[in-house]
């Protein structure tokens, strides 16, 4: 049992033990190092469920060895948590006259004050330095220390027992999910693949699942195998775009260099100019594509082998041209198109270069231009995928009844995903004056003002349009649900179903390695003290990486920053700026809010955020989150050390590489309740963030979360005639929390073809 298969298992709040108590004989009293294991766990804010901990009693010593370390490698116990202040919920009082002074005895050489490790000298009556960890003026940290706290979580996450059986249908669930997988799902269903194989009878639903499992094939040399799964030229662009980039959709190159530049922006430093032209030519030169011999013959096989006709392909290669011109020329397409057994590939090519196909889309755009409802439809129902994404302009600009009934025509050949995804998101379409939150493919998300064309219509009319769209989708669910045969008779619908929101739209580009949440998911704060942890440099060798950590505080009239420049404002505690990280440990900084005294003092929410100081994106598996509890939470007095693993709520791991700042949870102080949610945002610092981009996502995971799973699972009952008991003990399906949290497996479910 490896730790990868094991973290999969915990991000779905599971323990994976295999069947293994009956190699063994069965133990009936807890063994003394399963007694061992438990308090450990519990330490970490962990429990064990009754079947788990009677699994982990009559399994191998090993196996609870491998545990324990994938608990704490999950926490990070075994990292540097030493912040730079010690004490640092009490303001070390410095001034700017401080560092001038200490600037001045630098640049003299002088002979007076402390010297530091890091050749700085510190004069007298400057910085406190019984204070600090580190050095208070480059903010280099070079004391560290362990974490001191422990078990001060008011509540533990009990883990279930997962077997080789459980596990194994999680693999099956993520391969057919009918909905994209997040960041989390596509790490776990790495790890998966490298210790199962893809069953025969499994059908991948999504292209980005899809090219995980060819990556696996390729890996292994099956390239025949890998061939099989794909359906046209754009699947093969994908996944070698997806090889070359790490992206899963298919980003613009222009959009990776854009942003990769635009990270190197730094307002402090005068050379950043060449940095910045340093950077895209870097970011260029990755670009550039080289395959060998090989690899070329196995593309250009893949080409050749596809059930296409050369116009139906010329057609799907089209919005991507630009991109196919130069695979084209790296991979030798056209020397390999003359060699004999490659004739499809031949055909595809002299039509492709000589242009001679014809584009739907074009066709559709010159009759819609035209007015010309009739030809349009006839047009756009022959392709039911782009009706429906292009259905709100349709109605806005071809009449809302005209449209809304050729689309009842085709609703049963659109994707139950797609359909969910109109009717969320109608009601924002349709409102005047609202801004919506959209993210580009490899952007950063936008706010865009509401279709101008919405003023031609009366605000009666786009009620009508609101309340047209989810009759549709919810007429088109509940056929599909009735259609599907089911021998059951009573249904368990836990009742937090019903505030849980349907895993449709929102991806999260962060790894949750503890147990997962959806974004629009809201933790409730259990105490007075809300505290904010940043770990980032483990592994890396000592060098200036400034990564901060900070927060806005938003009031009715006014907006507050605590960050690196402002370590103490009203309800907000900084633990210190730390710009260079230790050799291979890494760093942490801290913030401690203070949700009584915000609320206190008239604060509507405040807004989590992480970003790059330092010219770049984000450091790779920087860990941010935050730690609550009823009780209160202590820092170490010896080191100012802040973290207990058991205080953790929720945390994410970075990994995408185009990030510069991003926001990670939202705090509504009214409420009492920290939302989780991820928007990246082009900024060097907390200032750059923009507080109407974040009510705009606030605004849209609100209205997903109105199609909640417990509403989708009402609907389904009533359409298959099933009656809802209260006591899942009588019922014949059981929906509870615990299933709710493999979302694979809700999509299976609730997402009928």
């Amino acid at each position: 049992m490896s730790k990868a298969v094991m973290k999969v298992a915990m991000r779905q709040q599971k323990l994976f033990v295999d069947v293994l108590a009956g190699k063994n004989p069965k133990h009936q009293l807890l063994q003394e190092d399963t007694s061992v294991l438990v308090a450990n766990a519990r330490k970490l804010g962990f429990g064990f469920s009754e079947p788990l901990l009677d699994a982990i009693n009559n399994a191998d010593i090993s196996v609870k060895a491998t545990i324990l370390d994938t608990l704490k490698e999950v926490k990070g116990v075994n990292k540097n948590w030493t912040p730079l202040v010690k004490g640092w919920d009490k303001p070390t009082c410095e001034s700017t006259i401080d560092y001038i002074v200490t600037l001045l005895a630098n640049l003299t050489k002088s002979k007076r004050g402390t010297l530091l490790p890091c050749q700085h000298r510190i004069p007298k009556n400057t910085f406190p330095l019984e204070r600090y960890n580190g050095c208070p003026f480059c903010k280099t940290p070079f004391e560290f220390g362990e974490i001191e706290n422990y078990g001060q979580g008011s509540t533990l996450q009990i883990l279930d027992l997962w077997t080789d059986k459980e596990m194994r249908q999680y693999f099956h669930d993520l391969l057919e999910s009918k909905v994209a997988l997040d960041a989390t799902q596509i790490d776990s269903l790495r790890s998966l693949l490298a210790h199962y194989q893809v069953p025969k009878e499994v059908k991948v639903e999504m292209k980005e699942t899809l090219m995980v499992v060819i990556e696996a094939l390729v890996v292994e040399g099956k390239t025949e195998k890998a061939a099989t799964y794909f359906s046209n030229p754009n699947d093969i662009l994908r996944y070698l775009w997806y090889k070359h980039t790490g992206f899963l959709q298919i980003v613009q190159p222009k959009t990776i260099v854009y942003r990769k530049t635009r990270n190197m922006l730094h307002f402090t430093q005068p050379r950043a100019v060449k940095a910045r032209k340093r950077a895209e030519k870097a970011a260029k030169k990755e670009m550039k594509l080289k395959y060998s011999r090989k690899e070329c013959r196995i593309v250009a096989q893949w080409l050749n082998d596809l059930d296409l006709s050369a116009q139906q392909a010329c057609e799907i290669m089209h919005p991507k041209r630009n991109m196919w011109i130069r695979f084209i020329r790296a991979l030798r397409l056209v020397e390999y198109s003359k060699k004999k057994g490659f004739d499809n590939l031949k055909t595809l090519l002299d039509k492709f270069h000589k242009e001679e196909y014809e584009v739907f889309q074009g066709r559709v755009d010159h009759f819609r231009l035209q007015r010309s409802n009739n030809e349009t439809f006839a047009l756009l129902k022959q392709r039911p995928g782009i009706f429906a994404r292009s259905l709100f302009a349709n109605m806005l600009w071809l009449g809302p009844k005209s449209t809304i009934s050729n689309f009842k025509e085709i609703t049963d050949k659109i994707p139950t995903r797609l359909l969910l995804t109109l009717n969320m998101y109608a009601p924002l379409y349709f409102t005047k004056d609202a801004s919506r939150s959209v993210k580009p493919l490899g952007s950063t998300r936008k706010e865009i003002p509401a279709n101008p064309r919405l003023n031609d219509y009366a605000d009666v009319q786009l009620k009508w349009m609101q309340k047209a769209m989810e009759d549709v989708c919810v007429e088109a669910l509940a056929n599909r649900f009735a259609k599907m045969e089911n021998p059951n008779e009573k249904v368990y619908i836990a009742e937090g179903l019903e505030a849980i929101p349907m895993a449709i739209g929102e991806r999260s580009e962060t790894i949750q390695d503890v147990p997962s949440a959806l974004m629009g998911t809201r933790f409730r704060v259990l105490g007075q003290k809300v505290r904010l942890f940043m770990q980032w440099g483990t592994g890396l060798p000592a060098q200036h990486l400034d990564m901060d950590l900070s927060c806005k505080v938003a009031y009715p009239d006014k907006t507050e920053y605590c960050s690196y420049d402002e370590l103490t404002i009203t309800g907000c505690q900084h633990s210190g700026d730390i710009i260079n990280i230790p050799d291979k440990v890494g760093t942490a900084e801290y913030i401690e809010i203070d949700v009584d005294l915000l609320t206190e003092k008239g604060a509507k929410y405040v807004s989590f955020t992480c970003n790059a100081y330092s010219m770049g994106s984000i450091s790779p598996n920087l860990v941010v989150g935050w730690m609550d509890s009823q009780h209160p939470m202590k820092i170490s007095e010896k080191t100012g050390v802040a973290y207990d693993p058991s205080t953790v709520q929720h945390q994410v791991r970075i990994t995408q590489g185009l990030t510069k700042g991003l926001v990670f949870g939202v705090l509504d102080i009214e409420n009492r309740a920290i939302v989780w949610l991820e928007m990246a945002f082009e900024g060097q610092i907390v200032q750059n963030l923009s507080l109407s981009n974040v009510e705009a996502l606030l605004r849209k995971l609100d209205s997903r979360s109105k199609l909640s799973v417990g509403h989708l699972l009402n609907v389904r009952a009533k359409a298959q005639n099933l009656n809802i008991v209260d006591d899942p003990a009588e019922a014949d399906e059981v929906y509870d929390l615990a299933w709710a949290r493999n979302t694979a497996a809700v999509t299976a479910l609730l997402l009928p073809e």
